[in-house]
């Protein structure tokens, strides 16, 4: 979850006025107010989540510690691929997440057939995704979702309208899955260079590579 943060601030016995920041993870959003309290300038200080509920400092770091053992600050790379002559789908994967104060990555493939088009398996590597995040058990929060297809970003943003009739259903399936899980979806459209992890686990699933596996990522 993200949260913006509203602090007073007045000089001595001047002039008071009211700043306010930008969305920002709920860690980040801590280290800041605490800081500002150390100024012995902030008179008044709240929080607000992205639903716009209103929470003190205390609470938000109740909120962290109650996360801490869960997958979060999650991002999702998503790539889908189609071989037209077998109807054949490649679903490509790549979870990033923090959990116990350590950052991991998930990366997972899919075969799929009897899919209609490129733009049908990229809608279906979506849903994949969150299949794997109902195996992470990851809930009722933000989910940051990041491809190369405008027709699936602009489609789940509601800014394109959806002109191939079998894509109808898995908006609905994927929307439908959302819900279930209480995720807050974000999409953000990447260049196909940066999403090429995700298009090289979906093409070695069309090979027939299957990969499922979770590794801890290093500092």
């Amino acid at each position: 979850m993200k949260f913006r943060i509203e602090w007073t601030y007045g000089i001595p016995k001047g002039i008071e006025t009211v700043f306010s920041s930008d969305e920002m993870s709920a860690e980040a959003i801590v280290q800041i107010a605490e800081d500002l309290e150390r100024t012995g300038r902030v008179k008044k200080i709240r929080f607000e989540d992205q639903f716009d509920s209103s929470w003190t400092l205390k609470e938000v770091k109740a909120y962290l510690k109650e996360i801490e053992a869960e997958p979060h600050q999650v991002q999702i790379y998503f790539d889908g691929g189609y071989e037209r002559s077998s109807g054949d789908a490649g679903l490509g994967c790549v979870i990033y997440y923090k959990q116990n104060g350590k950052s991991y990555r998930r990366r997972t493939n899919a075969k799929l057939d009897e899919l209609s088009s490129n733009n049908e398996a990229e809608y279906a590597a979506l849903y994949f995704c969150l299949q794997e995040l109902e195996y992470l058990e990851v809930r009722r929060q933000v989910v940051s979702f990041i491809g190369d297809s405008r027709i699936v970003i602009n489609g789940m943003e509601g800014e394109w309208p959806i002109m191939e009739n079998k894509l109808g259903p898995w908006i609905q399936r994927i929307k439908e899955k959302l819900n279930e899980l209480g995720i807050q979806d974000e999409y953000q459209l990447a260049p196909r260079k940066e999403n090429a992890e995700a298009d090289k686990l979906a093409t070695q699933a069309l090979k027939g590579i299957s990969i499922a596996a979770t590794s801890e990522i290093l500092n």
